[in-house]
């Protein structure tokens, strides 16, 4: 008799979770391990450079608006392939701040634009608590099937 080894179905989906220091360095940080994550799922360029401006602005508020001293920001992205959604969420300490696109930002300003990116890049994106004191704020993508590379 030869055993045999089982087989797991493909994943329906991925999740990855990470802790990052309420920093630029852990922003920057957030963005790279979120760049790996999502090559390594196999999701086409046009969606990681999408994912990646979104990681990149959120984790940088985080860093800079939701930093709380000795308080670190959580990165999680999920990926649901039969719904065909990739989310991108940051939770922060800071729950009494909540974002809010700029409603207008004068041309030779040097921030204020970041929520306006994400919201041009996902397909939805909102703020919700995260107790006990906080928030996270998230974008979806809506990934379709020539998007998610066997």
């Amino acid at each position: 008799m030869t055993p045999t080894t089982p087989q797991l179905p493909n994943a329906a989906a991925h999740s990855f979770s990470q802790l990052l220091s309420s920093t630029r360095r852990g922003a920057r940080l957030a963005r790279l391990l979120a760049v790996g994550e999502l090559h390594a799922w196999g999701l086409s360029p046009s969606v990681i450079d999408r994912a990646e401006h979104i990681v990149a602005e959120l984790a940088a508020n985080a860093a800079v608006h939701g930093r709380v001293r000795g308080r670190s920001f959580r990165l999680v992205l999920g990926l649901d392939v039969a719904a065909g959604t990739l989310r991108v969420a940051v939770s922060d300490a800071r729950g009494d701040r909540l974002p809010a696109p700029a409603a207008a930002v004068r041309p030779e300003a040097e921030s204020g634009r970041g929520l306006l990116l994400v919201a041009a890049l996902a397909d939805r994106w909102d703020t919700e608590p995260y107790p006990p004191s906080g928030k996270t704020v998230w974008a979806e993508l809506d990934v379709v099937a020539p998007d998610l590379r066997e």
